[in-house]
Parts: C-alpha cells; sequence; structure tokens
C-alpha cells in the first residue's frame, strides 16, 4: 500500500497563517476549515505550524514526513441516520520545531504574507512564566515565544502596522485572546522591548473564541480497515464527529467582527463560523447546555451501569433524566423568557447536543467526564441550579438529582494515588484534587459511623465555599432536594432516584 504521500502532489501556496500546535484537535478543526477555505474562495493560504513543546512524540515529524497530508474522518448521524466524511487536507506546509530550529521558527515573522496566528496549546499554555528572557532559544512558554516573534516582525517591518497580525487562540479558557494579550503586554514590558513595540503590538488583535468540535485523533483500532478505503498509509489519520462551530469576538472597541470576514472568509465557505460582537451568550450555551448536559448526567449514568455517553441516549430511564435536565431546568434557567427567538436557538441547540452524544461512532468514557467533578459542577451546572431557583422558587429536581449522585459516586477508599469506588462491586477510580477526596472520605466515614445522616453529609457537602464559591446550605429548597435524591439512591439505587426526579419537575419532552 503506497503512502499518502505519494498519492496527490502538495499545494505551493503563501503562508498566511501560522499555527502553533500540531496535535488532533487543530488538524481536525482549523486546518480542516482551511483546507475547504482554500478550495471554496479565493483565500489561498497555507499554515505552517509551530511545534509549542520540547517533548517526545510529537507528531510535527510525520507532518514533515508526509508533505503536510493528512485525512480527517468525520462521522456521526446526519438527519438521524450514520454518516461519515473523507477528506485529504492539503492546507499544512510544514512543521517546524523551535526548540531546534529557532531561526526558522523566526525567520517566519519576516514573511509579508503572513496575516493570522492560531494555537490550541491546551488550557494551560496561555499563563505567564517566570525568568524568561529575550535571549532564550526558544523561550519556554507560548507567550513567550508570541513575544520573541512579535518583536522580531516589528524590527524587520520597522514598526510598520499593516504588517500587525490577526490571533484567533483556541485554547479553551474565558477571554483566551485578552488573556493572551495582556501576557505578551506583560513579556514586553518586562524584557524592556521599547514604546514603540508596545504601540505596534496595540494593532495586533487579539480575538476571543469558543470552539466546538469533539476530535478523538488516530483511530487506531480501525486505522488498516480505513487506510484499505482510502487506498493509501496515512499515520496522522484523523477522527472526529461531523458537528463543529467557530464563534470568533475580535476585540473592542473600534475594530467590528465584519472588518475580518473578507481576510479570513470562512463564512462565504459555507462554513459553521460566527463572527461576532458579544460571545457570551454562545459561551454561556455550550458551557450549560452541551458541558451541563455531560456533566449533570455522568455520575448518574455511570451509577446506573452505563459507561459511555451514546449509551445516555439509548437508555430510556437516562435519556429521559438527561432530557428532562436540559429542556425543562437547564433551557429555562438560561433564556428570559418562555418562548421566542432565543428559546427556540437553545432548543434547537440541545436537540443537535443530544444528536452529538448518541454518535456511534464516538466512544466517550463517562469515567473521562468524572475527572475533577467537582470544579466541573460548579462552573457547569450550580449556575443553571442557581438560576432556576431564583426564576421559578424551587430547587430543580434533575439537577439537584445530579449532585446528589456526585455524592455517591466520591464514596470510596483510598486507593491507586486517588480514591477507588464501587460499582456492583467492582473498582473505579475516582480523580479530583486530594483535599476534595480526603474531605469525601471523612463525610462519608461520618455518615457509616453512628452519628452520621444522609441529611448531614449533604449539609456539610453543601457548606463548602471553597468548593462550590459560595455556601449552598444558604439555600433550604436546593439541600433539601439534594437531600431527598441522595437518600432515594442509597435506599431504592438511582435508578428510582431518576424516576423520582422526573416525578419532581415533570417531564415535558
Amino acid at each position: 500500500m503506497k503512502a499518502i504521500e505519494q498519492t496527490t502532489k502538495t499545494v505551493d501556496r503563501p503562508d498566511r497563517v501560522l499555527q502553533f500546535g500540531e496535535g488532533n484537535f487543530l488538524r481536525g478543526f482549523a486546518g480542516w476549515q482551511i483546507d475547504i477555505l482554500n478550495e471554496k474562495t479565493a483565500f489561498n493560504g497555507n499554515v505552517v505550524v509551530i511545534q509549542p513543546r520540547n517533548r517526545e512524540g510529537s507528531q510535527g515529524a510525520l507532518i514533515n514526513a508526509q508533505r503536510g497530508l493528512y485525512t480527517t474522518v468525520l462521522r456521526g448521524l446526519a438527519e438521524g441516520r450514520p454518516a461519515e466524511e473523507f477528506r485529504l487536507v492539503r492546507s499544512f506546509s510544514r512543521c517546524i520545531n523551535p526548540y531546534t530550529q529557532f531561526d526558522e521558527y523566526l525567520g517566519c515573522a519576516e514573511n509579508p504574507e503572513l496575516r493570522f496566528v492560531l494555537s490550541n496549546t491546551t488550557e494551560a499554555g496561555i499563563a505567564y512564566r517566570e525568568g524568561e528572557g529575550p535571549e532564550d532559544r526558544p523561550q519556554v512558554s507560548f507567550p513567550g515565544k508570541v513575544t520573541a516573534f512579535l518583536y522580531r516582525r516589528y524590527e524587520y517591518f520597522r514598526g510598520d502596522p499593516a504588517k500587525a497580525l490577526v490571533f484567533i487562540p483556541c485554547e479553551l479558557i474565558d477571554r483566551n485572546g485578552d488573556t493572551l494579550r495582556r501576557i505578551v503586554e506583560r513579556i514586553a514590558s518586562e524584557w524592556k522591548l521599547g514604546e514603540g513595540f508596545l504601540r505596534w503590538l496595540g494593532a495586533c488583535v487579539f480575538c476571543n473564541t469558543l470552539v466546538d468540535r469533539i476530535v478523538s485523533g488516530f483511530p487506531r483500532e480501525e486505522a488498516e480497515a480505513l487506510w484499505e478505503k482510502l487506498g493509501y498509509r496515512d499515520e496522522l489519520l484523523t477522527a472526529g464527529e461531523l458537528f463543529y462551530l467557530w464563534v470568533i469576538e475580535p476585540p473592542k472597541p473600534g475594530v467590528q467582527p465584519w472588518d475580518y470576514r473578507k481576510e479570513f472568509p470562512l463564512e462565504e465557505a459555507g462554513l459553521n463560523v460566527i463572527w461576532t460582537g458579544n460571545l457570551e451568550f454562545y459561551r454561556t450555551r455550550k458551557v450549560r447546555i452541551l458541558n451541563g448536559a455531560h456533566s449533570s448526567t455522568a455520575l448518574a449514568a455511570y451509577l446506573y451501569g452505563l459507561d459511555t455517553v451514546d449509551q445516555c441516549t439509548a437508555e430510556p430511564p437516562v435519556s429521559r433524566f438527561m432530557r428532562q435536565a436540559l429542556f425543562d431546568e437547564i433551557i429555562p434557567s438560561i433564556e428570559p423568557g418562555g418562548s421566542g427567538t432565543a428559546h427556540e436557538e437553545l432548543v434547537r441547540f440541545a436537540e443537535e447536543t443530544l444528536e452529538r452524544f448518541a454518535n456511534p461512532f464516538i466512544k466517550h468514557q463517562l469515567l473521562s467526564i468524572s475527572l475533577n467533578s467537582v470544579s466541573k459542577f460548579k462552573a457547569r451546572v450550580l449556575p443553571s441550579i442557581l438560576s432556576y431557583l431564583k426564576k421559578y422558587g424551587k430547587a430543580p429536581g434533575a439537577l439537584c438529582c445530579s449532585l446528589a449522585a456526585l455524592i455517591v459516586f466520591y464514596r470510596g477508599n483510598p486507593g491507586g494515588g486517588g480514591m477507588e469506588g464501587r460499582r456492583a462491586g467492582e473498582p473505579y477510580p475516582i480523580k479530583d484534587d486530594q483535599n476534595i477526596l480526603r474531605r469525601f472520605a471523612a463525610l462519608w466515614a461520618a455518615l457509616d459511623g453512628v452519628s452520621g445522616s444522609p441529611a448531614l453529609l449533604v449539609h456539610e457537602v453543601l457548606s463548602c465555599r471553597d468548593w462550590w464559591g459560595e455556601d449552598l446550605s444558604a439555600y433550604p429548597a436546593v439541600e433539601d432536594a439534594v437531600t431527598m435524591a441522595l437518600e432515594t439512591i442509597l435506599r431504592d439505587g438511582i435508578a428510582a432516584a431518576l424516576a423520582q426526579a422526573g416525578e419532581h419537575t415533570g417531564v415535558s419532552r
């Protein structure tokens, strides 16, 4: 079988995009979209990829060995039926490792065609690092590398504002562009790069973004079969779901989102990209609906006996519970009224979310979602509980039941560097901050003693201000609902608690 680099010619285009990150997500998300952009518009630009970290197992060498070529395999449900799409992506020109090719890396700053900078350096990537300097080759941190790169560009083009760059970071942190700008400005000041550079830096644009697509990466178990189907061997085969969304918010004031639509015409290519002046609606929608549905269902579903997200949509008691949480509690807690355009858009997004969850090609493990569930619950589910309580004057039954399920899931014994729980006699890992695990162990030990009670356990958990950001025991309706659900789980099992949650609020869908 021939290799992918023998299948087709690469396309010689100018490098218009610099991309920090060679991993699965950007290949299956941004690189895939830019390939479509080149096909359907006059953008005519390639991506030069920068390896952000000095680590073994980087895929940069494979990118170069395959001359930038790779294949995406996108699968999911389309109108309820399984669908599969293959694309040979030809938008990458090469990958540069700044730890061994630092001069070539800085040389990219002298490219007059370069305009956009993308990144996905993980949530920890956009962070300040002490002790870096302009003499490092390279700087360790991503913002440090960016500052050195921008200073070279400033010097080479003599401060020409027309050569400023547009940053579109894809890291999953709130206000990612604003954060990156603040750190770069701090570094530039500490390095004493001069007022001229700081003024030129002001001409660079740092967008805030929201990205959404599950990219599972190399489909190891299916690779041979897929290579046979494709007719060539691709070591960078990148699998993901069909759904994707890219929301981009340029900074304000003075810079409007439509300024960049012609320069980076993603919408013109028919891609699901939204340029907006206000990202918050889309962030709230994603965190509260998609992430909230994950976090409010995963632990209860695992205790019920399921292992993956797609199983949740196929098991009626769990599916009804998830739909109740989404349509009866989360959506009403977000939008101001009970009908209208906002309501319809949220319902449509929730239905899309459930179709994504049902994707038979993506086996999203519930135990993966369970990692650090306390902080996830605080960010993803608690805002819906408190908003619902404020709006309706009562506690949302399904979401409070999900908090009770979290408490039960965290019942375990020390082991393997964390805690071990038991489901049907079989161990499962409980992974979170060690202080949280120790606190749960102590609370459950007290319940198992003669003086403990489920009500006291719930009260102690809800009183942990450092977990939730406030004392949740100050909301008696929430405490009562969580206690009732916990008592049902302990007495009758999780299935009975899921059914009880439906009776509490009433399932509308």
